[in-house]
């Protein structure tokens, strides 16, 4: 009996009780100690592989079902639905008793429970928690998870006599916290608790605290769109006491008509722009926060900025030199300014104000308002997705599942991709955007580390295996290049690109990293802030920060006219060139090397000029040239044909 009996078993996936049977037949047959105790051995490293399997499968699993939750999540628009789908998948993933969900009261400055599940206790469905009170008042102040396998045993967090006579009504003992964040903000807490001692595993942990990151997203977007349905809400009734005031006012009513089925259909900028020109004529220009043009032929200026100033300070839109102008902000920032001109500004004849122009104004920057909070937070959304996923194929390649989350962004990790590695100064936020905008159109994956953004896109369909110190420039280098100059001109900093060779599996992914980035630093070294590069344009330094040292291609890419001339007319071109530059450009010392005449090394020269081009002399080029030379005297680098 070998070792190999316990493959077999990990291949059919037997019980642990199975692994003792080899041994134990073993010593029934009166096998050798020796054997025995390599039999022992590999039975312990066996256990130790299928504990191992088992975690990853496990893992798998929970990974699955936390991207089902998501998808449940995103599925809801009812705040109340989402925060019981919540609870429910909580209880359900973690296999506890009860799940609890409680909430921020900005107002009174505490947490309460806004819904449990599997809870008994009406004390404990009704019950609030004081910062720092309890564990979930230590969670929701700390803001980081926490758990305890015997509550009341646990001196970690201050009791107090309500909530522990709550938790001991509920029967809870072992009970597990972690935060609902929302950017910087905590915004409640989600427990997980069970009746009898139980410690929480770090897995676990993790696996309630990403439910929870998922959670608040949800709760986010559910309050969004409940503020959607209130602001529709208001412009029908805005439509209907226009319709009773007066005719003038109809064409407000059939404007908020428009839009509103507009946001219902899903409809875009331009579509709301439309809705508005044709209602009123003129012409509309739509800005973002930036003062970025979304829609229509101006520019911003100082005075739109003035003017959509003071609309976001009155809260209404306003006249402004010939200007209608609306500007929504939210939580102190602009969101989008909505300018109309070419229409009468001015109070209309008898005093009567055309109300109706600026609160048609008003609501269609609303509703684009809403539709690009809406936009900016599907990408948000989309955009966490696929970083995280970009920065487990970095930091962790061997991690279960990568392809199945790849193949559900409609990513195809085993297709041929570039991975580029931007180092900038500027706002990292902006960076961020810039990143995830550009990865989604392109059908890639991109993520932010402080001063630098990571992107990897599908390569070009054009591009082929790359040659040092080739001319035009190889892929690599063209997308770097591109990617530094649309970034740099995103941040109005310089961004500075190195792109890596192209690779074909998930496991490139972090070695191509490494190679992107060391890249860009070369070219931070060499000066060049702004520009792009590849390894393999970067010369005898691409070789050096490449992460595959093609040694062979790099010989070819400089002296493989000269080799295959060589080799094809039986001459000695690279023996004269070696010469040459070992004489320090002496063409007596050289013939003198080679025991012929100067003539017959000028002749050689020429040809060597025809074949390398005129600039084979320059600093630069010759130092490349000798490098390549002193490599290709090395020995056989499996020089490809030229």
């Amino acid at each position: 009996m070998t070792e190999h009996v316990f493959l077999e078993l990990l291949a059919r996936e037997a019980g642990a009780v199975e692994f003792e049977e080899p041994l134990l037949a073993a010593r029934a047959a009166g096998a050798d100690p020796g054997i025995l105790a390599r039999l022992e051995r590999a039975k312990v490293e066996a256990l130790k592989v299928r504990a191992l399997l088992r975690r990853r499968a496990r893992r798998e699993a929970e990974l699955s079902a936390l991207y089902d939750s998501a998808g449940d999540l995103a599925g809801l628009r009812d705040l109340d639905d989402v925060l019981e789908a919540i609870v429910r998948r909580a209880r359900r993933l973690l296999s506890t008793d009860t799940a609890t969900l409680a909430l921020r009261d900005p107002e009174r400055g505490d947490t309460y429970v806004r819904v449990t599940d599997g809870s008994v206790s009406a004390r404990f469905r009704s019950l609030r928690l004081a910062m720092g009170d309890g564990l979930g008042g230590l969670v929701a102040q700390a803001g980081t998870p926490y758990a305890t396998p015997d509550y009341f045993a646990d001196g970690g967090f201050l009791h107090t006599t309500d909530i522990d006579r709550a938790v001991r009504e509920e029967g809870l003992v072992a009970i597990l916290g972690v935060p609902l964040r929302l950017g910087g903000e905590v915004i409640g807490v989600l427990l997980a608790a069970d009746r009898a001692p139980r410690p929480f595993a770090p897995e676990e942990v993790a696996l309630l605290g990403s439910l929870a990151a998922h959670a608040a997203v949800a709760i986010d977007n559910a309050r969004l769109l409940a503020e959607t349905r209130t602001a529709l809400t208001e412009l029908e009734a805005a439509n209907q006491r226009i319709r009773s005031q007066s005719a003038a006012v109809e064409r407000a009513g059939v404007a908020h008509d428009r839009m509103a089925a507009l946001v219902l259909r899903g409809g875009g900028v331009a579509d709301v722009a439309a809705v508005v020109t044709q209602v009123l004529g003129g012409g509309l220009t739509v800005f973002d926060g930036g003062g970025v043009t979304l829609h229509g032929d101006e520019a911003w200026s100082p005075a739109v900025g003035q003017a959509a100033h003071e609309a976001r300070s009155l809260g209404r839109a306003v006249r402004h030199s010939g200007l209608l102008v609306a500007s929504v902000e939210v939580d102190g920032d602009p969101v989008c300014t909505l300018v109309l001109e070419g229409v009468d500004a001015e109070p209309g004849s008898g005093g009567v104000e055309p109300d109706d122009r600026l609160l048609i104004l008003e609501r269609a920057a609303l509703v684009t308002a809403l539709l690009l909070l809406s936009r900016r937070n599907v990408a948000e959304a989309e955009g966490r997705v696929r970083g995280e996923l970009l920065d487990d194929l970095i930091s962790r390649p061997g991690s279960a599942g990568l392809q199945e989350r790849a193949r559900r962004l409609r990513v195809d990790l085993c297709a041929p991709h570039l991975v580029i590695v931007a180092r900038h100064d500027g706002s990292r936020e902006r960076a961020a955007f810039w990143a995830a905008s550009t990865a989604t159109v392109a059908g890639g994956l991109a993520t932010a580390r402080d001063e630098e953004v990571i992107l990897l896109l599908p390569a070009p369909q054009r591009a082929t295996r790359t040659t040092y110190g080739t001319s035009p420039h190889t892929e690599g280098t063209l997308t770097a290049k591109r990617l530094a100059a649309d970034l740099s001109a995103s941040l109005g900093k310089p961004a500075t690109a190195g792109a890596s060779q192209i690779v074909h599996t998930p496991t490139d992914v972090a070695p191509a990293y490494r190679e992107a980035r060391r890249c860009a630093d070369a070219l931070l070294s060499l000066g060049r802030p702004g520009d792009g590069a590849a390894a393999a344009d970067l010369g005898f330094v691409g070789l050096l920060m490449g992460e595959q040292r093609d040694v062979g291609g790099y010989i070819a890419g400089l002296l493989g006219p000269v080799i295959d001339y060589d080799r094809r007319r039986g001459t000695s071109l690279v023996n004269t060139l070696s010469a040459y530059f070992a004489s320090g450009g002496s063409l007596t010392r050289t013939a003198e090397t080679l025991h012929i005449h100067v003539n017959t090394v000028s002749q050689r020269l020429e040809r060597i000029t025809h074949l390398l081009g005129a600039d084979w002399q320059t600093p630069t080029r010759s130092l490349e040239l000798h490098v390549a030379l002193h490599l290709h005297h090395l020995g056989p680098t499996d020089t490809p044909d030229t």
